[in-house]
C-alpha cells in the first residue's frame, strides 16, 4: 500500500515538473500539447493540428536557435522558437508508464 501511495506522489511531482513549452523539448523527446496561448498565430497553429491532447516529437532543430521541426499527426511541422514557446506541453515519461503496466 505504501508503494502505491509513493508512486502516486512521484507521478504528481513529475507531472508538475514536466509542464513546459515546445521550445523546451530535447531532440526526439515526446510531449502532449496542453494548450496554445492566444496570439496572432494561435488559430493557425490549432488548424495545423496543435490542439490539446496531440502528441508531438521534436525531430530536429537548426543550429543557433533556428527553426524547429516537429513530428505530429503523421507529418512534420517547422516552427520558429518564438512560435514554439506559445505552445504549452507536458512531457511524456515513457519509462514511468512502462513500470506501471
Amino acid at each position: 500500500r505504501v508503494g502505491y501511495e509513493l508512486l502516486a506522489l512521484l507521478i504528481l511531482i513529475l507531472k508538475n515538473m514536466t509542464r513546459r513549452t515546445l521550445a523546451d523539448l530535447s531532440r526526439h523527446e515526446r510531449a502532449t500539447v496542453l494548450s496554445v496561448l492566444d496570439g496572432p498565430a494561435a488559430d493557425r497553429l490549432r488548424e495545423l493540428g496543435l490542439c490539446q491532447g496531440t502528441e508531438v516529437v521534436l525531430d530536429r532543430q537548426a543550429p543557433f536557435g533556428g527553426p524547429m521541426v516537429f513530428k505530429l499527426r503523421g507529418y512534420r511541422l517547422c516552427l520558429r522558437p518564438t512560435e514554439a514557446r506559445r505552445i504549452a506541453v507536458e512531457a511524456v515519461i515513457v519509462w514511468l508508464l512502462e513500470c506501471m503496466s
